[in-house]
């Protein structure tokens, strides 16, 4: 079964926490003992050593886009929205170090000023640049690697209270256990990308009949730079994403159209369609051809731009990598048990891909992964739906995303990760009381010191 939401308040009796926190789905809600507001590195290592001089567990939090527990702590929340300066940019070799509390977004807007960017995204760019890589995050191309794939060197405070570098050269086990490090490793203080020089997409945008998708997926994913496509279940539609490099001018996105497109249709539309299914799911097949959104679209962009789209509609996700060859099953056994339990679902299954990568703990390590997304709206039930679908996903050898509702267990996960004995070994080097554990982390990763 899923869990409900981990950290649960205080026990009658004591006294409240100044201060609840929640993420942004709202279906994790904590009462950390205090919260620290690091802005300089020494300021982090104070906060770090005198955590572990009380023995008090603690946790970073960044803009909360994680739907696990993996930020949640009954000890000390350090929030780094303050640490968030681009430290160093060089144009010439593309090389881009940056505090780790720097949202997706600042950073690809100061990058863009020096004519550089990152190779790819995902869909959403309010993360903070640490959050985003210590949960694997990744965008979709059949080239196109996560985030992790663009680090080339961290920083981070261990447990006690060390400031540690880390690259292929420095500390090279440290460095490929902390570039997806699920905050288990310590503070990342600072990142450097390897960015690539500016560039512009060609969106196109059309809703397509999935059983035309799904027969011609290999040429999609082969034939584009980033492919995607949503398919709204109770139906045969999909709406599929075609995003190309290009040397045409910007056209078609401007502010007004943009607007409309992003905030209009797929927001403020889409979010009343989703309160009607929540009020009446009786309704949700006959609704569900109104969730193919809008028409035709054909914008050409910046990069950063183009990848990311305003998420205003809150909802729960869970999401599972599966081996590149099998995506077609994975959609259509979706599509089937989806119809045969007769799930109400009011939201599009959404279908990217990455390329094999060598990053330790990337759902795409070692093999050309198709990645399943399905999620609930928010306030809908969602429980029984995930735990189907979770079977499939696990039947065709998925990994469940790190920061996304999954049931893994360590003893689920260890035999899908070649490198999972040498990330343990890192993780009981960093921290070997568990300072940085939780309740989620000792379920996905077991307690600190077991490999």
């Amino acid at each position: 079964m899923f869990p409900p939401a981990e950290g649960e308040p205080p026990s009658k009796g004591a006294e409240p926490p100044a201060e609840a926190w929640t993420n942004w789905a709202a279906n994790q809600r904590w009462f950390p003992q205090a919260v620290a507001r690091p802005v300089t590195v020494e300021d982090v290592v104070s906060v770090v050593r005198t955590a572990s001089d009380q023995q008090r567990r603690a946790k970073v939090v960044g803009s909360g886009h994680s739907f696990t527990g993996a930020a949640v702590t009954d000890g000390v929340t350090i929030h780094l929205g303050g640490h968030s300066r681009v430290l160093d940019v060089d144009p010439e070799s593309g090389l881009v170090k940056a505090q780790a509390g720097i949202t997706l977004g600042r950073l690809s807007r100061a990058l863009a000023g020096a004519g550089l960017a990152l190779a790819n995204m995902g869909d959403v760019d309010v993360q903070s640049l640490a959050g985003a890589l210590s949960t694997g995050t990744h965008g979709t191309g059949a080239a196109a690697g996560s985030l992790a794939s663009q680090v080339v060197g961290m920083e981070l405070v261990t447990a006690d209270g060390e400031l540690r570098s880390c690259s292929s050269d420095d500390d090279p086990e440290l460095f490929e256990a902390a570039r997806v490090g699920l905050g288990a490793l310590g503070v990342v203080t600072s990142v450097t990308l390897r960015a690539v020089p500016a560039f512009s997409l060609r969106a196109q945008e059309t809703i397509e009949p999935l059983d035309q998708v799904l027969g011609r997926l290999d040429g999609h994913v082969a034939g584009n730079d980033h492919f995607e496509f949503f398919w709204v279940p109770h139906t045969n539609l999909a709406r599929t994403k075609r995003n190309n490099r290009c040397d045409d001018p910007p056209r078609g996105g401007g502010g007004a159209r943009r607007f409309v497109d992003r905030v209009l249709l797929e927001n403020v539309a889409f979010g009343a369609l989703c309160r009607l299914d929540r009020r009446w799911p009786q309704l949700t097949p006959r609704l569900a051809p109104a969730m193919a959104t809008g028409g035709r679209r054909d914008v050409v962009d910046r990069s950063y731009r183009i990848f990311v789209s305003p998420r205003r509609v809150h909802f729960v996700e869970m999401e599972y990598a599966v081996p590149r060859h099998r995506a077609v099953e994975a959609v259509t056994r979706v599509r089937d048990l989806i119809e045969r339990e007769h799930l109400r679902v009011a939201f599009p299954v959404e279908v990217r891909f990455a390329p094999a990568e060598d990053v330790w703990l990337s759902t795409s390590q070692g093999r050309d992964s198709a990645y399943i997304a399905v999620h609930q709206y928010w306030g809908m039930p969602y429980e029984r739906y995930f735990e189907l679908v979770e079977e499939v996903m696990v039947d065709l050898g998925g990994r469940p995303h790190w920061g996304k509702v999954h049931t893994r267990t360590a003893g689920d996960l260890a035999s899908l990760y070649p490198h999972w004995a040498r990330w343990q070994h890192q993780r009981a080097r960093a921290d070997p009381h568990g300072m940085w554990a939780n309740g989620y982390l000792d379920r996905v990763l077991g307690p600190p010191g077991t490999l």
